[in-house]
Order: structure tokens, then C-alpha cells, then sequence
């Protein structure tokens, strides 16, 4: 049985983009399916295939594999390359990448994705400095001790694509992220990226409710979005 991934919205979803590139990156054949953010709240909905109510899911033999990082923890059982080969370079990717899973909550907040625009961001808070500043002092140790162009070594791997969302909102809203702009230029040239964003840029539909947060964050100064 192959893999079906499920995900959301390009422009928007942030974690349904983690599991789709790492999958699209390490060359990972899977079922694309798109279930599209229709409101505020897509729980019920979601519900039919999701035990959390949100994306991502994973199906894979009959089972349903949930959460960025438990399909990225489920692939790299089954695959190679999910993680560095290199111990050092392994134990510090698998950190970085629980970092992200777990933190960064005023980033997400104040500078929320959406792919196809371009903000000119409100002050930032001292939290969403501080957010910013890790993400920069982590990006440049993982270039500077693994030796790039990927955060973790020469090859693509999970800690890259956990931290893909966050290159787009680098891009959106001009944040300062050192040498990591680097590694930045260079995930958003993945050929994977390149169709994530083609394929946002193409969607039709808005979400108000993703809308408004993006609004909250700043002033859109420039929108590709059809």
C-alpha cells in the first residue's frame, strides 16, 4: 500500500508543508490530498480522517499516522535520510527539529505563513525578537558546524523541512536572520518548494479567518496570490 498525505492549504499550512517536502525531498512516493482550511474551525470536518481534528495525516497499511513529527518518526523507520547519517550532525538535526516542533509560538503568531504575500511587519515584541534571534543563532551553528548548504550537512533532511515554513516568513516579512539567509535562498530554490509555492500562488480560495491574522501582523505591501 502506498502513502497518502494529507494537507491543507499551500498559502497557509505550515505543518502540512514539514511532512510533504521531507516526503517530496528524499524522493518519498505518496498520494497528494488536499483537504483545504473552509473556515475559522475545520474540526468536525477533519475529524473523518484526523484523530486531532488537523492536518497533517499520513496513511500508510491501514494506519493513520498524525502530527509533522510522528510521520517524520514513522518515515524514518522505513526510510533513509529523514535523519543525518553523521552522529554529531543527527543528534543536533533531531534537536533543532523538536525545538521547532515545540516552540517558536510568537513567530507563528505575529508573522503567521501565508506564501503568496509580502508584509511589512508591525514592531516587533521583544518575545518575537527573541524568537527571531534563535532562530538565527541555530541556523548559523548548524552551517557553520555541518558546513551547509542544508541546516545539518550537504544533504537534505528532516531538520530542513521542519524549518522550511519559517524560510517563507523570512521572505514575507524581511526578518533579519543573518548568514541563515544562506540556507533561506537555498530551501526556497528546492525544486519542492519551488512547486509548493507555484501551486499556492495558483489557489483561489481564502480563508477570513487566516486572512485576519495575516492583516494583525502587518500591512501587505505586495500580493502574487491569483
Amino acid at each position: 500500500m502506498t502513502y497518502t498525505l494529507i494537507t491543507a492549504n499551500r498559502n497557509y499550512s505550515s505543518w502540512s508543508l514539514r511532512p510533504w517536502l521531507l516526503m517530496k525531498g528524499l524522493g518519498i512516493s505518496f498520494t497528494d490530498r488536499l483537504e483545504p482550511f473552509t473556515a475559522t474551525s475545520n474540526y468536525a470536518e477533519f475529524r473523518a480522517f484526523s484523530p486531532t481534528g488537523q492536518v497533517p495525516v499520513l496513511l500508510h497499511e491501514g494506519r493513520t499516522i498524525y502530527d509533522s513529527m510522528g510521520i517524520a518518526l514513522y518515515l524514518a523507520d522505513r526510510h533513509d535520510g529523514v535523519w543525518p547519517t553523521d552522529p554529531d550532525a543527527r543528534a543536533w538535526a533531531m534537536c533543532a527539529a523538536a525545538e521547532m516542533h515545540s516552540g517558536f509560538s510568537t513567530l507563528r503568531n505575529d508573522c503567521t505563513m501565508n506564501v503568496g504575500v509580502r508584509v511589512n511587519p508591525k514592531p516587533m515584541s521583544e518575545a518575537l525578537k527573541a524568537n527571531v534571534a534563535r532562530i538565527k543563532e541555530l541556523w548559523e551553528e548548524g552551517l557553520s558546524r555541518f558546513g551547509g548548504p542544508f541546516l545539518a550537512g550537504a544533504e537534505f533532511s528532516a531538520v530542513d523541512a521542519f524549518y522550511a515554513p519559517v524560510a517563507y516568513r523570512v521572505r514575507t516579512y524581511g526578518l533579519d536572520v543573518g548568514a541563515g539567509q544562506a540556507w533561506v535562498d537555498h530551501i526556497i530554490a528546492h525544486p519542492a518548494m519551488q512547486q509548493w509555492e507555484a501551486e499556492a500562488l495558483t489557489e483561489t480560495w481564502r480563508e477570513e479567518g487566516h486572512e485576519e491574522e495575516l492583516r494583525a501582523c502587518g500591512d501587505v505591501t505586495a500580493d502574487y496570490r491569483t
